[in-house]
């Protein structure tokens, strides 16, 4: 069997693109991301209908994630996985968003969803690629031959950190890290690194 890692993108690899983006517009309320709402469509219609209330669009958004750096050591993290094996980023952010992180982390595969803007700007809404995208990509994967290792931070990564040959928690809460102690954890990408060599042999 053929190995294929999938990868998170938030809080993992990058930031979490909310939080900063709360930072940067004095938005306490846009900080919520899938740590905190497991429902992610409940958590897009809150954010956009804030967006909206304070008449903000892509173009602001945009210009916060210009600023955001990779984490310390992903670029490098990523680099090197690479060399040993295939790997895939599964994220609920969305095109228009990751474009600038994924320069900065060298253009690796991302499978992502996409929003929809209107002229002015003003995002009216988002189309996910498909339904339960991470579960039913690493499903797909298996269904072409390949074992999946998978590693993610937040509630929506579960499911396919669970699906697949090895899966790990990175970088996660302390709160999730409880609920499934079941499922080795790691906070530094030597660590995680180690882990997935592990699991690839």
């Amino acid at each position: 069997m053929m190995n294929i890692v999938c990868l998170d993108l938030e809080g993992v690899l990058v930031p979490e693109i909310w939080i900063a983006f709360s930072e940067a517009s004095g938005i306490p309320e846009l900080s919520r991301t899938t740590r905190d709402e497991p429902d992610y469509d409940k958590l897009m219609a809150w954010r956009l209908a804030i967006l909206k209330e304070h008449g903000l669009g892509l173009k602001e958004i945009q210009a916060t994630i210009a600023r955001i750096d990779p984490l310390p050591g992903a670029r490098e993290f990523l680099d090197e996985l690479r060399t040993l094996t295939q790997v895939v980023i599964l994220s609920d952010t969305f095109e228009q968003f990751a474009k600038p992180l994924m320069a900065k982390l060298g253009w690796p595969t991302l499978f992502c969803n996409t929003l929809e803007v209107g002229e002015n700007g003003e995002i009216t809404g988002y189309r996910m690629r498909c339904e339960k995208s991470k579960l039913n990509t690493v499903k797909a994967l298996q269904s072409c031959g390949f074992d999946t290792i998978a590693a993610g931070d937040s509630f929506n990564d579960l499911a396919m950190i669970q699906a697949g040959k090895a899966g790990f928690l990175f970088k996660s809460t302390e709160a999730i890290k409880a609920d499934y102690p079941d499922i080795p954890a790691f906070e530094e990408f030597s660590d995680l690194l180690s882990a997935i060599k592990g699991a690839l042999d």
